[in-house]
């Protein structure tokens, strides 16, 4: 018992450090908690997950099982202050499910929230490779760092593409929602979660009355599927579809950890930093390079002060009314 008491001892102080102190330090003072085999999967080369990552995930994840929240055997995390493209044009991949059970690890592509811009009033979208602006505010489409847990799947029919001369797919796309706390309590209010970087833009209206999914004048919509893997999301999680085909099963009734760095306290720390001259890893912080070089200064807008602001802008500004799809031309 006293064993017992003792490991549940090291593990609270492990998250006490984890959430408290600088990475550098914290990296220094936990490298030995992290296992063997996933060392070398820990760093600042592409395909590795950052020390202050994966200590902060590992240490949520820990919370939550000792709690009795999870029992998922793997753990995701995500660092978007990492390029979402490559110089070589590939995705960078900044999305990683860790089993430590099976001594598994995976890095793989994720697109961040691309913001948004009201003319005249506030801008805050970011560009396609690297986030600058970060925020928990309800139609802001922005990527809000901290922790998660997954919760269900939902899976919904988007339209109809021509999948040969002759032939229409429907397409699907599963939606995993994540609930939040803290700063990101709002995610289920704001859709928040995580699903394959797959689209459909329909085009027109296809008679089809035999179809399941068919409207009550038994027309269905017909469109262009597109993969936007390496774009920009309204502040969910994508992923490839490949990559989202494998962590929707295990997820499936199975609920996990996803935390998401930067937080706002990470943000406004890189901020002052910047302002002031200095260098993130010498002042005990940790942001990408490439993508600190290409943004500049971060900002995290949160949800108490631009709500309102993108409330007032969308009351002044009412989407158009949709117009009826017209009828397709082909049969």
């Amino acid at each position: 018992m006293r064993r017992h008491v003792n490991i549940l001892r090291a593990a609270g102080l492990v998250i006490l450090l984890v959430f408290t102190f600088p990475w550098p330090a914290l990296a220094a003072a936990q490298t030995d908690t992290i296992p063997e085999w996933l060392k070398p999967h820990v760093g600042m080369k592409e395909g590795q997950i950052a020390p202050p990552v994966l200590l902060r995930a590992r240490a949520l994840y820990m919370e939550k099982r000792d709690a009795g929240a999870v029992r998922n055997p793997c753990y995701f995390a995500m660092d978007p202050t990492r390029p979402n493209n490559l110089p070589s044009g590939k995705p960078g991949k900044r999305f990683y499910m860790i089993c430590e059970a099976s001594r598994s690890f995976a890095a793989m592509p994720a697109g961040h929230g691309g913001g948004r811009t009201l003319p005249g009033v506030a801008d805050f979208k970011n560009e396609r490779r690297c986030a600058k602006n970060f925020g928990n505010a309800l139609e802001s489409s922005l990527t809000t760092g901290g922790g998660y847990l997954t919760s269900e799947i939902i899976t919904s029919f988007k339209g109809y593409y021509r999948s040969s001369a002759r032939n229409y797919t429907p397409f699907t796309r599963s939606f995993v929602q994540f609930d939040g706390e803290g700063e990101t309590a709002n995610a289920r209010k704001r859709e928040i979660g995580g699903h394959a970087g797959m689209l459909l833009r329909a085009t027109c209206r296809r008679k089809d009355p035999s179809s399941p999914y068919a409207d009550k004048g038994g027309y269905v919509p017909v469109g262009t599927l597109i993969d936007y893997t390496g774009g920009r999301s309204n502040g969910c999680t994508t992923w490839p579809l490949a990559d989202a085909r494998q962590l929707m099963p295990m997820v499936s009734g199975n609920r996990t950890t996803v935390y998401i760095y930067p937080e706002s306290r990470d943000i406004d720390a890189v901020a002052r930093m910047v302002a002031a001259g200095g260098s993130a890893s010498q002042n005990g912080l940790y942001w990408n390079d490439m993508c600190l070089n290409e943004i500049g200064t971060p900002k995290f807008w949160p949800r108490e002060s631009l709500e309102p602001v993108i409330a007032r802008y969308d009351a002044a500004h009412p989407p158009a009314v949709p117009k009826p799809l017209p009828i397709c031309n082909d049969p």
